[in-house]
């Protein structure tokens, strides 16, 4: 079986980089996504697949079920886009201003649609059942796993597995490990609130971007002088806005960032301590302040077994070169909820575009990736499914 799927997936490999190259001309963002649910579920139900759409909102989740029965093993590919200008000038770049696909969900929607077109070739010879859980939103907490999950996507899962495309990897790689490996993700938002004046009379205003200034100053002590260096922690601002005339004193100025963690006390105390230095330089310069602290993504924690078991059979695929250690990173991802439910694991597949002079990083406006890892990433998903069913 496994020989036949990789030759079924390689004769439709040119039809998953055309479906990947539709969805990244036509990309949709977090929570707005209409048609591209759409195309997904069209595509099951042309393959006779059972197909729910609207599951936790925008999500589609398609079944097929072997001709024998066994065990229920569901895949997951996300399909949402980001906010960003996309900057590359190949043929298939975003038609939408402002959008584009820079993190690859382009090409794992495109990854399982094939590999559920593969699968259903072989349906007389499948036992037990496939799910295959398109999801929405993984970009912008609280994301759409934890909805598609309270909307009944993982009923009668018996394991789960996902992959995400990483272009910063040598193409043929694959990184997995047990436990965690991706942090948690929380934002949080400041708002310093002073008194604003005459840029020439300062001494009669109480400056919030001074203040706020301070306090992203403050801020970078948290990590480096109130954590254990032995612990993952990470406190970043991304945004400093306090728009004014240049001649005048800014009443008010606002900053959000990111808090990433993997252990739940020192996630709490970052949480606490943010207040702790925003209460302090407020009381120093007599201003007042507005926080706001969301708690985003759980971190990832890979079961144990389920890790060993993609390990093994990627090392039995041809394609791949190499199978290392996932070590973990900072980035968040709502596969987290999945994996607080049932057993599962998410992992690394490369797919480092070698053909540019230079290796743009995920979200970046120039970002793209090796195609062929897609292939890669489906001989793995789909061998790791027919033996797991087996």
């Amino acid at each position: 079986m496994d020989n036949n799927l990789n030759h079924l997936l390689e004769t439709m490999y040119d039809e998953m980089v055309s479906i990947r190259r539709y969805l990244h001309q036509n990309p949709e963002l977090s929570f707005q996504e209409v048609n591209t649910p759409a195309y997904i579920a069209k595509f099951h139900e042309q393959l006779g697949h059972e197909v729910k759409t609207k599951v936790g909102g925008r999500g589609v989740v398609a079944t097929l079920r072997g001709e024998l029965p066994g065990k229920t093993v569901a895949l997951r590919a996300d399909f949402d886009a980001l906010p960003i200008q996309e900057q590359n000038d190949f043929s298939y770049k975003s038609k939408v201003d402002g959008v584009m696909h820079a993190c690859g969900h382009d090409g794992h929607t495109a990854t399982l649609l094939v590999l559920a077109k593969a699968l259903n070739k072989m349906k007389d010879q499948l036992c037990g059942t496939i799910v295959f859980i398109h999801q929405h939103a993984e970009e912008f907490a609280p994301g759409g796993a934890i909805a598609m999950i309270e909307d009944g996507c993982l009923e009668n899962v018996d394991v789960i597995f996902g992959t995400h495309l990483w272009a910063t990897e040598k193409t043929g790689n694959i990184l997995v490990s047990d436990g965690p490996i991706m942090a948690a993700a929380d934002r949080f938002s400041i708002k310093i609130i002073g008194e604003g004046g005459h840029g020439g009379r300062p001494h009669e205003t109480k400056d919030a971007i001074v203040v706020a200034s301070q306090l992203v100053m403050q801020l970078q002590h948290i990590v480096s002088r109130k954590v254990d260096p032995l612990e993952q922690a990470v406190v970043s601002i991304g945004s400093f806005v306090a728009k004014n005339a240049f001649n005048v004193i800014a009443d008010e100025a606002v900053i959000e960032g990111t808090v990433r963690t993997f252990n739940e006390d020192i996630r709490d105390f970052i949480e606490m301590e943010i207040e702790r230095h925003i209460k302090g330089v407020s009381l120093a310069n007599s201003t007042d302040y507005v926080y706001e602290y969301n708690r985003g993504y759980p971190p990832v924690v890979n079961h144990k077994e389920e890790a060993s078991f993609i390990a093994n059979i990627a090392e039995s695929i041809d394609d791949v070169n190499q199978v290392k250690k996932l070590v973990p990173i900072m980035g968040g991802e709502d596969f987290a909820y999945y994996l607080q439910h049932v057993k599962g694991v998410f992992f690394f597949t490369g797919a480092r575009d070698e053909t540019r002079a230079s290796v743009y990083p995920h979200h970046h406006p120039k970002f793209n990736f090796d195609e062929k890892g897609m292939l890669i990433a489906a001989k793995t998903l789909g061998k790791a499914t027919l033996h797991y069913l087996k």
